[in-house]
């Protein structure tokens, strides 16, 4: 899955709205230098310079399948810097299950240093992300993460087991949530969410989030070794409580 989106800023909210499409995606704003979240053919929202964009290249599918109880698909990418070259290799894989009233996606993202050593570098522009339907938006919709904070300045750049956005859409009350594993890198991680209907999770961001010049939160993958972060997302009926997310949450911990 490739970024539908180009990079969060600080201008009004109503303007995030051009692309206008709704997606699930992982990327990041920093790695080795190249950003990998923005677009370079969205240049108005982005002070970077073309040179310094990255492509998330497709290469190959690993599995796809499909049963009764669950559907499987896993791919494998190439990050490529401006000129081309490959700089990581990028594997996502997706567990699509789910009941009459809920949905759920298990997602993996493995980072591979295959090329060389990656830095995966301290800024709020990633990670995993999803852009919600403008009806979750808020208001009318509702951010809430699992310590009972609730709205943007209250949600972002803390860190957090998951966060839901829930609302009425089209009569009917639901919901998405994002669940950060436990065996994740700095877990409980930090979330990138924000009012107009960006919900993500960042651990990297850490200078950005804190506002603390004095820490870094980037990360460096030896060469041939890997990063792998886990999430849930989970799309339910009602708001989170009828749907028990902080439940949701506990089993998904627990392994199940």
């Amino acid at each position: 899955m490739t970024r539908s989106f180009p990079m969060d800023s600080n201008i009004p909210s109503e303007d995030h709205d051009e692309p206008h499409q709704r997606a699930m995606y992982f990327a990041h704003g920093d790695i080795n230098g190249y950003d990998f979240w923005g677009e370079a053919a969205f240049p108005r929202w982005s002070s970077h310079s073309r040179a310094t964009f990255g492509r998330t290249v497709f290469r190959k599918l690993d599995e796809i399948r499909s049963g009764p109880d669950a559907g499987i698909l896993r791919v494998d990418f190439d990050l490529l810097a401006a000129d081309g070259q490959v700089i990581a290799g990028e594997t996502q894989a997706y567990t699509f299950s789910g009941d009459e009233q809920s949905r759920i996606i298990d997602c993996s993202f493995t980072i591979s240093a295959d090329h060389g050593p990656i830095k995966i570098g301290d800024t709020k522009e990633g990670t995993f992300a999803i852009r919600v339907v403008k009806a979750l938006d808020s208001p009318p919709g509702r951010m809430l993460n699992s310590d009972g904070a609730v709205g943007e300045k209250a949600i972002w750049g803390k860190r957090a087991d998951w966060v839901d956005y829930d609302a009425n859409v089209a009569g009917e009350d639901v919901g998405i949530a994002v669940l950060d594993s436990p065996t994740n890198f700095r877990h409980p991680t930090y979330w990138h969410a924000r009012h107009y209907g960006l919900l993500a999770s960042n651990p990297f961001g850490v200078k950005e989030f804190t506002h603390d010049r004095h820490q870094d939160g980037s990360y460096a993958i030896a060469p041939g070794a890997s990063l792998t972060l886990r999430y849930r997302v989970f799309i339910h009926h009602g708001d989170y409580q009828q749907a028990k997310v902080a439940d949701v949450y506990r089993r998904f911990a627990a392994g199940e």
